[in-house]
């Protein structure tokens, strides 16, 4: 059984840091598209950053390029979103996704496998 797990989500004002983790297990983590999208009140589910875990490109929305860095720690199977410099229009439900059902692991792909999500909100 396939299991996205998440966390680090929480409030923070504007200007601050977050670091969301997700954690994968009951897949081949090498050679997985990982990813982070997420969705605001009232708003369409967005991505946010993806990348392969065995290298490869890594892909950013253009609104969050220069703030935020997804990264990884293959021992633990697990990705991290590192957000920066965090902005009000930031707040939204985060959510980790896996294995793209597209040709690549650019954003616009759906994905197979999401987490449960968590939420991150930004004061201003």
């Amino acid at each position: 059984q396939v299991q996205l797990v998440e966390s680090g989500g929480g409030s923070v004002q504007a200007g601050g840091s977050l670091r969301l983790s997700c954690a994968l297990s009951g897949y081949t983590y090498s050679r997985t598209c990982m990813g982070w999208f997420r969705q605001a009140p009232g708003k369409e589910r967005e991505g946010v950053a993806s990348m392969l875990t065995n290298g490869g490109n890594i892909y950013y929305a253009d609104s969050v390029k220069g703030r935020f860095t997804i990264s990884q720690d293959n021992a633990k199977t697990t990705v991290y979103l590192q957000m920066n410099s965090l902005k009000p229009e930031d707040t939204a439900i985060y959510y980790c996704a896996a294995v793209s059902l597209g040709s690549s692991c650019g954003l616009a792909n759906p994905r197979r496998y999401w987490g449960q999500g968590t939420q991150v909100t930004v004061s201003s």
